[in-house]
């Protein structure tokens, strides 16, 4: 058969072209195909969005020719701090204390504002040989034969491929289309998004309140800025996103405290409804599943992208192996392999934030001090702290090629 491409990615938006970057940086013919019209993120002014990348992930960012552009406009994060808080307390207990001077690797993530990750993504694709970008466009149907899987789009085209990887998110046409159901959970709580600009420096410490009605994350950014990811009741939520911005303001305070001082609004705010997604399936006859395709996680621990960069790392080893032993990468077999590497490992941390969240959402005072003496135990035993600190950095267990920086 002609094929027009050995890979179609479905999802222009972080996962998609990192795929398409590692597959095509070790030799494979490679489509993204982005809804999103050309340039529209990369051009945008700050809306508040950032991302914590941990160690791992920012190695894999490395070795894809991506993070050069990013070094820069990167802030490091040298220590998370976790509290137990209520309003009007700000932190009110501290729980857990990691610091980056216990490991040897140096801070244990970066934060980066997703206009620049796009806009190095994207500066990245149109570089590298073998990768075509078709922005403002979508995949409208598929159709997987014994040897490849038709993919028709927007424009009217349809295009051969050996597989099609789904990186467009929770709300996957590429799942939808080859079958794959999935598991869904209500958290009944609402994500409000932002930035705050503070009088004093943060000093590259991340911090995370855990409030009864959800956490509050405070994750440091370039100048004395920090991105806020607020979970609150869905009740709550709607009407705090009703307020004005100096309202706004006086609802946020209490809870953030009053350790940096005067803060105000450094970009617009939003919001977004908070539930857990797992997907029966990562694989189909010619289809894996990437990223929030195939877990949708709570934000509590910063982990969605990184869990997906994991993805990105084990499916593009998978496919550039077998590509070069002479396999079909579209075979069940060899799909497979990335479902046996991933799903486990996914699902396990998708279903332990979901624990976490349901243990610290609360002011039952039981629970309280339950996990003030675990999360005490964790941060007096050095050992202990230390595997947890690796385990947040993504320098835990195996990890694929990528994710240690070496390219494929």
């Amino acid at each position: 058969m002609r094929y027009d491409t050995d890979v179609i990615v479905a999802g222009g938006g972080l996962n998609g072209p990192a795929l398409a970057l590692a597959l095509a940086r070790a030799g494979l013919r490679v489509i993204v195909v982005d809804a999103q019209p050309p340039r529209a993120r990369a051009e945008a002014a700050f809306d508040g969005r950032a991302y914590a990348l941990a160690i791992a992930s920012r190695r894999l960012l490395s070795a894809i020719g991506v993070w050069p552009a990013l070094a820069t406009q990167s802030q490091p994060i040298l220590e998370i701090k976790a509290s137990d808080g209520r309003a009007g307390e700000g932190p009110a207990r501290q729980l857990l204390h990691f610091d980056s001077a216990e490991i040897e690797e140096g801070p244990m993530g970066f934060m980066v504002e997703d206009r620049h990750l796009y806009a190095a993504f994207l500066a990245a694709m149109e570089a590298t040989p073998g990768l075509t970008h078709l922005p403002a466009t979508t995949v409208t149907a598929q159709d997987p034969q014994a040897a490849g899987i038709a993919v028709t789009l927007s424009d009217g085209r349809t295009l051969l491929a050996r597989v099609l990887a789904g990186c467009d998110g929770r709300m996957s046409q590429t799942a939808v289309r080859a079958g794959i159901g999935r598991m869904t959970k209500s958290y009944g709580q609402t994500a409000l998004v932002c930035a705050v600009a503070h009088q004093r420096p943060h000093g590259g410490i991340a911090q995370q309140f855990f409030m009864p009605s959800g956490p509050l994350a405070i994750l440091p950014l370039t100048g004395n800025r920090s991105s806020i990811v607020w979970s609150e009741t869905e009740a709550n939520a709607r009407t705090i996103a009703t307020l004005d911005d100096a309202e706004f303001l006086a609802v946020l305070a209490p809870r953030f405290g009053s350790y940096l001082g005067a803060i105000r609004l450094a970009g617009p705010r939003f919001s977004y409804p908070l539930s857990l997604s797992l997907a029966n399936d990562y694989v189909a006859p010619r289809v894996a599943l990437v990223g929030d395709a195939a877990h949708g996680v709570h934000p509590i621990a910063g982990q969605g992208l990184n869990l997906g960069l994991r993805d990105v790392a084990a499916l593009a080893e998978v496919l550039v192996l077998a590509a070069r032993r002479g396999e079909d990468i579209g075979a069940a077999d060899v799909l497979g392999r990335y479902q046996s590497w991933r799903r486990f490992d996914s699902s396990a941390l998708a279903l332990g934030m979901d624990g976490v969240n349901a243990l610290f959402s609360n002011d039952n005072p039981i629970l309280r001090a339950g996990r003030e003496l675990g999360l005490g135990l964790v941060g007096h035993i050095a050992p202990l702290r230390r595997a947890f600190i690796r385990q947040a950095a993504g320098l835990a267990g195996h990890p694929a090629r990528l994710l240690t920086g070496e390219p494929l």
